[in-house]
Formats: C-alpha cells, sequence, structure tokens
C-alpha cells in the first residue's frame, strides 16, 4: 500500500504566531512533524506551506516543500491544491498529518491509511479515541464522532453526543472524540473544492462535514494507540519541550 503524507504548515496562527518554526528543545516544530512521519510508510512526505520562512526552513533539513495559496479556507483545500500541483493520481491515498502535532506516532498515519485502501466504499478515514470524563464530552473544543457498527460516521459534533440523557458519562457511554488525522482519495479531494459550504459545516465549524452532507462516506476507526494533542498555545509547548 502506497500513500503520500501531506503536512499543512501555516505561518499565520491568532494563538501563537509562526507556530511552526517554533523551537522544540532545539528543533523547528515542523521539523519534529516531519521526522514522526517520515517514519511511517509513506512513500513521500510533503510540507504545504504559504510562506517563504517555513520553506527556507523546511528545505533545510530537507524536506520536500510545495508552496501553496494563502488564502485558502480550510486545510482540506489546501491538500487539494498540493495533490493537484502533485499530479497525484485520483486513486492515490493521501494522509494529512496536522503540523503542530510533534509527537504523532507513525503508526497511527499508517493505520489510518491502511484503513482507507481496505475500505473501497469510504473515501475518507480517519480516527477516534474514548472519552472518559465528563467535562470533555461537554467541552466544545473537543470534537466528537459517533459512528456505526460498521465503522463508518454518523455525524461529528462539537456538542455532546451522543446525548447521555440518564445517566453520567461515567456510569457507561458509547461516547468517542475525533482524532484530527485524515486519509483522503485524490478524487474526493478534488470533488470536496468543487461543493459549497454545508449547512452543517458552517454551524458546526468543522470542514469533515461537508463529505458527510454529500454523501461521502466516512471510515472510523479506534486508533491504535494514544495520540498526545497538538500544540496551540505556548503553555502546550512549553509541556511538550519537556518530553524531548
Amino acid at each position: 500500500m502506497a500513500f503520500v503524507v501531506i503536512i499543512p504548515a501555516r505561518y499565520a496562527s491568532s494563538r501563537l504566531p509562526g507556530k511552526p518554526l517554533k523551537d522544540i528543545a532545539g528543533l523547528p516544530m515542523i521539523q519534529r512533524v516531519w521526522q514522526q512521519a517520515c517514519k511511517s510508510s509513506a512513500s513521500r512526505v510533503v510540507i504545504a506551506t504559504d510562506d517563504g520562512r517555513i520553506k527556507s526552513v523546511a528545505e533545510a533539513f530537507g524536506a520536500e516543500v510545495c508552496m501553496t495559496r494563502e488564502d485558502h479556507v480550510s486545510g482540506t483545500d489546501r491538500l487539494q491544491e498540493v495533490a493537484s500541483q502533485l499530479n497525484l493520481a485520483e486513486d492515490q491515498v493521501v494522509v494529512n498529518v496536522q503540523g503542530d502535532e510533534p509527537l504523532i506516532p507513525p503508526m497511527v498515519i499508517d493505520q489510518v491509511a491502511s484503513n482507507l485502501s481496505m475500505n473501497e466504499a469510504a473515501g475518507v478515514a480517519t480516527l477516534r479515541e474514548a472519552i472518559t470524563l465528563d467535562d470533555d464530552l461537554q467541552n466544545p473544543n473537543i470534537v466528537k464522532v459517533v459512528a456505526s457498527v460498521s465503522g463508518l460516521a454518523s455525524y461529528f459534533s462539537r456538542a455532546p453526543i451522543p446525548w447521555v440523557r440518564d445517566k453520567r458519562l461515567s456510569e457507561g457511554c458509547n461516547a468517542h472524540r475525533h482524532i484530527g488525522i485524515y486519509a483522503y482519495r485524490v478524487a474526493y479531494l478534488n470533488r470536496f473544492v468543487q461543493w459549497p459550504v454545508a449547512p452543517d459545516e458552517q454551524a458546526e465549524s468543522l470542514e469533515q462535514l461537508r463529505f458527510l452532507w454529500n454523501d461521502v462516506s466516512i471510515h472510523v476507526d479506534d486508533a491504535i494507540t494514544e495520540v498526545p494533542g497538538g500544540i496551540d498555545t505556548e503553555e502546550d509547548l512549553k509541556a511538550i519541550s519537556l518530553l524531548f
């Protein structure tokens, strides 16, 4: 199974400007992410950026870089531009690894790519993990996902789904946090950029809902290992730096 990893890396960030170039124990964050991606089974790892500073740093440590437009409204749009620039075939599997996850386990990159390859009915694949805390279920910054017994997503939401009507989460509930790593077939990336923003997508500010709105199945599986969170703030940066 051959797949390509694309790592979007924007310089602009409202909470942490210049995030991809932030130092983590002597290396820029984007290099840490790239190193993890290179440990996966990907045949190719590409950094996608709209900023010349990131391009210069990435090329200096040996990465392949693709420059993209600055005006993309979503990461999926940026991914599609890269797939187009690289002339990737429509059946090529592409994995989107977020540029702010320096501890992303290589095995989950392989897992999500393999899952998509093995599930021909799906155009997209992603991962999840169980929610064990009531506060996490209620937190709108933690995206929840509900899937069918066949492993296809029913819905993603910032709201607490499933709604625990008669008992607390601690007493048992099939609630899951969505892990933001995706595998796509390029054909569906090409379709995505042609569709208008879906009503659910706009309401929730979750771009994956555009696929569900347009009847594209998303395969969901439990991550085979714990996936540490990404870096959004200076506090996150300091905490992760202590692990290296």
